[in-house]
């Protein structure tokens, strides 16, 4: 796997990791987390990892895609809102999609094998 791509699967993979395991670490802290929130955070963490590891990485990346959509349409619901509300939700939705587009572009160029 060419270097660039190796350091874009550790990136996407430490923002995984590192989100998830920040909402896990203020939960076991006393913050009130939603059941919801725990449960994909714990997601997120698993795949974090999974990415680091490259395994089954085409599968991974479509896996954290999904959930990073599902995600999206749960945490930033901008065509529900106006003003500067609006404006905060869509930034917000459009770097989720940005994000979920490099893990569509990692699950073709990891997946690749030499022959």
């Amino acid at each position: 796997m060419k270097i660039e791509v190796r350091i874009a699967q550790w990136l996407l993979a430490a923002l995984f990791f590192l989100t998830g395991a920040l909402r896990l670490w203020q939960a076991l802290h006393g913050i009130a987390i939603s059941d919801t929130t725990l449960l994909m955070s714990t997601a997120q963490v698993v795949l974090g990892v999974l990415l680091a590891s490259g395994w089954q990485l085409r599968i991974v990346a479509l896996c954290a895609a999904v959930l990073l959509l599902i995600d999206a349409a749960l945490a930033h619901p901008f065509w529900k809102l106006s003003g500067a509300n609006l404006t905060a939700s869509l930034l917000a939705f459009l770097k989720h999609m940005g994000l979920v587009a490099g893990l569509l572009l990692l699950s073709t160029a990891g997946g690749a094998r030499r022959r």
